[in-house]
């Protein structure tokens, strides 16, 4: 038979825990909530991302503010440049010069014999 967990379980947000609990949860997660936070699913098909915290008496699923990012790539490289800023490689013209042919100044001395 499996033991009894007796322990209070409590949903919380981050910022509505006490400073010391909130310290502890840091201290629990120095690397940040990434590789550990959930998404819960609520009935009414809103969603919020927590984390598991448990104290002596109490289990704690603590509620993460997240920023998501719901931007398309399309959207995004839209605004990024104006229509006459893009050229295509047809657009690219040599103008003629090549730095590989202009002859190199002989007046710089990257040698050691400067005395």
């Amino acid at each position: 038979m499996a033991p009894v967990n007796n322990k209070r379980k409590l949903v919380v947000s981050f910022h509505n825990l006490p400073a010391e609990l909130q310290e502890q949860v840091k201290a629990l997660y120095p690397a940040g909530y990434a590789d550990v936070m959930m998404r819960i699913d609520k009935p009414n098909g809103d969603f919020f991302y927590a984390v598991p915290f448990e104290t002596a008496d109490t289990s704690y699923l603590v509620k993460i503010d997240v920023k998501i990012d719901d931007m398309s790539e399309d959207e995004e490289d839209k605004d990024f440049y104006d229509e006459g800023d893009l050229k295509g490689a047809d657009d690219i013209q040599d103008d003629g010069s090549d730095a590989e042919d202009e002859p190199a100044d002989e007046s710089m001395d990257f040698g050691g014999d400067a005395m």
